[in-house]
């Protein structure tokens, strides 16, 4: 193996030896703070600031759900949102109700709003908090349309999550007459309103303010009183992971209109206009992708989708001389795949952290070969030819019979060949090289200029 081969070799190591180093030293999120006083509730920040989003949903749940795993007391989520999507707002729900921990919405910073799902969200919670100069409400449901400004929801849909946020409400001891006019009549509230109304419990400056407010405090969940212990807390702060990271990106709803429309076009252009490949393996990684920001797609069966995408196109690349186009968008499958496939809550962290390790190993090694063959071919391409081009001449031996055309061997090579005359020539016989045609030889049999005829030794 030249030198070449050998950085090859080394860079590909490299790759899968550190995909196994994060599969061993990855964490999924920071450890409670040890704060002094044991009777002090460790606390988990969540951070939500701009549209409700799948990855937003996944998010919430999931760390909802891993929070007394993790050794932590109580969840506080600081919220500053205009809305999204009604499915993702329901999961979120859904993990603040199963939750054994308090779940706090607080919503802040002062000039923070808590729209549409916002309002689902802070009615939700176990208790809610805003800063000054905040706003909540304005939920009724609106269907969205490419192109277009967005339209009220049918009367079905509205009377359904008005019935909802009424049923919270009540869950929560909120008002549940107040909670609905936010679906029905999009009633919004500042701050003062809403603690005057009772939709929330306190206001608080900042964090830290909201620790000190939150301490002696009494919040009933899953049946059972809870006194907070909260003054002197240190919350640590729980980011978004890579993978719902893109699931937030991707799930946008404006995105998700651009991606399906963009990935439709892409195939289509690819289908009329085939060549490339480009815009059919692109297009199909958009239109899955739109598909699942739309809401169509769960994430687990998009991530199952997408991988099994990758490993047809990487298929293909096998056998398909597509100059590295099937293996990049397998490449780009496999990684968007693994990073969307959810959490199983019944296998180990670890175990998942190694299996999206392994997948990012592979994507780079995969990657590193598709760019190494490829650059191999255009170096190839560019380079002058290691025998020389014969012109007149030469001897050759044939390859495939010519009647009139066939190949030969010449120089080492092998070359399409013309003979002239209309005799055909045998297998194995010796010719003389007359000319060349573009890649086409024009050759003669070599006993016509007193050599030898075929039984003569093959040339090397």
């Amino acid at each position: 193996m030249g030198g070449k081969g050998r950085r090859l070799g080394g860079l590909l190591v490299g790759a899968l030896l550190a995909g196994m180093a994060l599969s061993h030293q990855a964490t999924p999120w920071p450890l409670p703070a040890q704060g002094e006083d044991p009777h002090v509730l460790p606390v988990m920040v969540l951070e939500v600031d701009g549209v409700i989003t799948g990855g937003v949903g996944t998010y919430l749940s999931s760390r909802v759900r891993a929070a007394p795993a993790a050794g932590f007391g109580l969840v506080v989520v600081r919220l500053n949102t205009p809305g999204g999507l009604v499915s993702a707002t329901l999961e979120a729900i859904s993990a603040f109700a199963e939750s054994p921990l308090p779940v706090v919405v607080f919503v802040a910073p002062p000039g923070a709003i808590a729209a549409s799902a916002g309002a689902f969200l802070t009615v939700g919670s176990h208790l809610a908090a805003m800063a000054p100069g905040t706003t909540v409400g304005a939920a009724m449901p609106v269907i969205l349309a490419p192109g277009g400004a967005p339209q009220p929801a049918d009367q079905k849909t509205i009377n359904f999550l008005a019935g909802h946020m009424r049923s919270l409400a009540r869950e929560r001891g909120r008002p549940p007459e107040t909670a609905e006019r936010f679906v029905t009549e999009n009633l919004t509230l500042d701050s003062v309103e809403a603690v005057e109304a009772g939709i929330v419990q306190l206001l608080a400056s900042d964090l830290g303010d909201l620790m000190a407010r939150l301490e002696g405090r009494e919040v009933v969940v899953a049946g059972e009183t809870l006194v907070l212990r909260t003054e002197g807390a240190s919350p640590v702060t729980v980011p978004m992971s890579a993978g719902e990271r893109v699931q937030h990106f991707v799930s946008d709803p404006q995105l998700a209109f651009l991606l399906l429309l963009g990935g439709a076009y892409a195939v289509y252009l690819g289908l009329t206009l085939p060549g490339t490949l480009v815009p059919e393996v692109l297009g199909a990684v958009a239109l899955v992708l739109g598909i699942y920001g739309l809401g169509l797609f769960e994430n687990s069966l998009t991530g199952l989708v997408l991988m099994a995408m990758g490993l047809a196109f990487l298929v293909g690349e096998a056998f398909t001389p597509t100059f590295g186009v099937l293996g990049a968008g397998g490449a780009l499958s496999l990684l968007l795949g693994a990073l969307l496939l959810p959490r199983e809550p019944m296998l180990p962290g670890g175990w998942f952290t190694a299996f999206r390790a392994t997948v990012v190993g592979a994507v780079a090694v995969i990657t590193a070969i598709t760019f190494g063959v490829v650059g191999g071919l255009v170096r190839s391409r560019r380079g002058r030819p290691r025998h020389p081009v014969p012109e007149v001449g030469p001897q050759a031996t044939v390859l495939e019979a010519l009647d009139p055309l066939g190949s030969v061997r010449v120089g080492g090579e092998s070359w399409s060949a013309r003979a002239v005359g209309a005799a055909p020539i045998a297998a194995g016989t010796r010719v003389r090289v007359l000319g060349r045609e573009g890649l086409l030889l024009v050759v003669e049999p070599w006993n016509k200029g007193g050599g030898g005829g075929k039984n003569d030794p093959p040339l090397a």
